[in-house]
């Protein structure tokens, strides 16, 4: 039986891959780990307090529970990255290489590890950018994630690692509050047409942005690694796509449903990361390889989040 670890598992992505792993491989295999101790009471399985910096606690972890995969999600995304510049690069680079020199000193199983759409630059396609691209990021979260995807593909080439990853576009969840990335936008917009109030958008009404709902993440991410290891022929990372739509778009998805609800436009110092990012993405590579296919539209991801919401807040 696998025994699984995940770094950043109090995160938006990890707070939702954390229990679909937990429901596949069984609560006591799963263990949940992050620099954040959750309240008492509401983890369903085994948790450890990390900090991925630390490697003799990490490694300590990773011995006592005898892990066999590892999905390192601890990071600064890319907004938060772009205000502590030193400390992203840290935690993203070092946090990594802790993880890959573990999982290549223990000889474990499969590790997986998130890279981005932050790794394309200006110069690259805007529209369905291709898997093979150019690949110049503006921004210290890109290059972070860039130096990542070379790291994965050199420890699965020097060392037989079987490291895989996603370039994931921007999530889209209601189970945790927005993290600090340039696409939280599309996250914080759906709380404030539930408390019924205005939204006011650092991004401008126009600016389109390749998308994910959080089901389809999960769902991406499991299907990757449990794909056969010769159906991997990308050991970068692969492109992923599901949606893409401008702040004007999921607005008026919104009001298909909340027909009072109104947003405002004040674009900041994030406008020009998402600038720098393509609008739609191609994943043809995935969807060849492991037969990747998502399930959610925009329509469709609106209604299940305004529906789910509210319920979802009178629990926690």
């Amino acid at each position: 039986m696998s025994k699984i670890l995940i770094t950043g598992a109090n995160g938006q992505l990890g707070n939702e891959l954390t229990a679909e792993l937990r429901r596949i491989f069984g609560n006591e295999n799963v263990v949940g780990s992050d620099i954040n101790v959750p309240a008492p009471g509401t983890e369903s399985g085994p948790f450890e307090k990390l900090d991925v910096l630390d490697i003799h606690r990490y490694e300590e972890i990773i011995d006592r529970y005898q892990i066999t995969q590892i999905y390192h999600l601890a990071a600064l995304l890319s907004a938060n990255a772009e205000k502590n510049i030193d400390l992203a690069w840290k935690l993203n680079m070092e946090g990594l290489l802790n993880t890959l020199n573990l999982a290549n000193k223990k000889s474990l199983e499969k590790v997986f590890w998130p890279s981005s759409i932050a790794v394309f630059g200006p110069d690259a396609q805007k529209k369905r950018t291709p898997q093979q691209s150019a690949c110049n990021p503006t921004t210290v979260y890109g290059i972070t994630k860039l130096a990542g995807e070379q790291w994965c593909a050199y420890y699965y080439k020097k060392f037989g690692l079987d490291v895989r990853s996603i370039r994931y576009p921007g999530l889209i969840g209601y189970k945790s509050m927005p993290g600090g990335g340039t696409t939280d936008y599309a996250v914080d917009i759906y709380h404030k047409a539930v408390a019924g109030e205005a939204f006011t958008c650092f991004l401008e009404e126009d600016s389109a942005l390749p998308m994910m709902y959080m089901s389809d993440a999960v769902k991406a991410t499991v299907e990757l690694m449990e794909a056969p290891k010769d159906k991997i022929a990308i050991r970068s990372s692969y492109n992923v796509s599901a949606i893409s739509f401008t702040p004007g778009e999921i607005a008026s998805s919104i009001q298909k449903n909340i027909p009072d609800f109104k947003i405002i436009y004040k674009p900041d110092y994030r406008q020009d990361i998402a600038s720098s990012w393509p609008d739609s993405i191609s994943d043809e590579e995935a969807r060849r390889d492991w037969k990747w296919s998502p399930d959610y539209d925009l329509d469709r991801m609106t209604s299940e989040i305004l529906q789910e919401l509210p319920r979802f807040s009178e629990k926690v």
